[in-house]
């Protein structure tokens, strides 16, 4: 993987976790000002369209990773943070799916369900994500 796209990688996830965890403070843990408001702070919409539009770029670098990075690593047995690369790779795949699938259900229930889906593994993949980068590194 080279630098760059590392960069890549780690700037869309700054982006996406960070307006995502945003996000969900303002939906979950403010109150309203006012009792007629549709929102809970007056920059949230902002804040979830900042997620929306930027989610993609992440998903575009996680697709880079699997060619350049995870693909190579697997198929050559490397064992160095290994644990956590799986856990990257299989979270990822619900985490991105709950994101599209709570975007266009219809259903309250399983809308709720996909937001559930979404918010767990997106903090899962948050901490995974960091343990990952700041695990010690070992030569291949």
């Amino acid at each position: 993987m080279t630098r760059r796209t590392a960069w890549f990688l780690h700037l869309s996830t700054i982006l996406v976790g960070g307006s995502g965890l945003i996000f969900a403070w303002m939906l979950y843990l403010l109150e309203p000002t006012d009792p007629y408001a549709l929102v809970s702070h007056p920059r949230q919409p902002d804040v979830q369209h900042l997620h929306v539009l930027t989610a993609p770029f992440l998903v575009f670098g996680c697709g880079i990773l699997w060619i350049g990075h995870i693909w190579s690593r697997i198929r050559s047995g490397y064992q160095g943070r290994r644990k956590t690369g799986i856990a990257l790779t299989v979270l990822v795949i619900p985490m991105i799916l709950s994101g599209y699938l709570l975007q266009v259900s219809v259903d309250e229930a399983l809308r709720d369900f996909w937001i559930i889906a979404h918010v767990a593994t997106s903090c899962l993949w948050l901490i995974v994500y960091a343990v990952h980068q700041l695990s010690p590194r070992r030569s291949s």
